[in-house]
C-alpha cells in the first residue's frame, strides 16, 4: 500500500487557566492547564512564551552561501550560523523582518526572495517558530547605510562557502546552530528542483502560534 503524504495539522484543545510565571526581556515562562478531550485527562505544561525568528540563507550566483559568525554566551562558542532575528517588532510581516536581519548583520539586500521551510525549534518546550528564506542576488548596501552593530554583533564576521562544503560540515559536526544546519540541507534538497518547487516568500506564517488566522 502505498504510503499516504504527511503533514503536521492544527489540534486546538481546550485551555483552562493560563499563568505566567516568570516574566523576561525576550521571552516569558507560562504555565497552562489544558483539557485535552471531553472524556480525557486535563494535563499542566510550562513552556517558553517565545515570539519566534526568521533566518535567511544567501545564495549567489556559483551556489556559495554567505554565513556568519558570533560569540554565543551559553555555549560558549563562536558558532558559524546565518543572518537571524527575532520577530520582535510589533506588526511587521516576518519578510520584512527577514530582510532587516539581512541588513543589520550582513550590510546587504537582496533581490529574489523564496521559503525553504518552517520549524519549531524545540515544540515540546518552547512556542519558538522560525521561518527560513533564502535569498538570491544580494548586494552589499552603501557604507554610509550600514547597521552599527553592537555587543556580541560588533565581533561578527562572514564569509561565503560552498553549499557542498556547508553540507559536509553539517555532517562531520562542524556547524552546531540548528537554523544554520536546517537551511543548508534544505537547500541542498532543494537544489534537485532547481529551488523551483519553494514557496512564495509572502507566504502567511500561519504555524507561527501567534500568526495564525482566526
Amino acid at each position: 500500500m502505498p504510503l499516504h503524504p504527511i503533514a503536521d495539522e492544527f489540534s486546538p484543545r481546550e485551555l483552562l487557566n493560563r499563568e505566567t510565571v516568570y516574566e523576561g526581556r525576550i521571552w516569558d515562562v507560562v504555565h497552562d492547564t489544558v483539557k485535552l478531550s471531553e472524556s480525557g485527562a486535563t494535563i499542566e505544561r510550562y513552556y517558553i512564551n517565545h515570539p519566534g525568528a526568521v533566518c535567511v540563507l544567501v545564495m549567489d550566483a556559483e551556489e556559495r552561501i554567505l554565513m556568519v559568525n558570533q560569540y554565543r554566551h551559553p555555549v560558549g562558542m563562536r558558532l558559524w550560523e546565518i543572518p537571524a532575528g527575532l520577530l520582535d517588532v510589533a506588526g511587521e510581516p516576518p519578510l520584512e523582518a527577514a530582510k532587516r536581519e539581512l541588513w543589520e548583520e550582513a550590510d546587504r539586500t537582496a533581490e529574489h526572495w523564496s521559503i525553504l521551510t518552517d520549524v519549531f525549534l524545540s515544540p515540546g518546550s518552547s512556542a519558538e517558530a522560525v521561518r527560513v528564506y533564502l535569498a538570491r542576488d544580494a548586494k552589499l548596501v552603501a557604507a554610509d547605510q550600514r547597521h552599527e552593530r553592537t555587543e556580541e554583533e560588533a565581533e561578527m564576521i562572514s564569509t561565503w562557502v560552498p553549499l557542498e562544503e556547508a553540507v559536509a560540515a553539517v555532517l562531520a559536526g562542524k556547524i552546531h546552530n540548528p537554523t544554520a544546519t536546517i537551511a543548508i540541507l534544505a537547500a541542498h534538497a532543494a537544489r534537485t528542483s532547481k529551488y523551483l518547487d519553494l514557496r512564495d516568500a509572502n507566504e502567511p506564517f500561519d504555524v507561527h502560534p501567534y500568526l495564525r488566522e482566526g
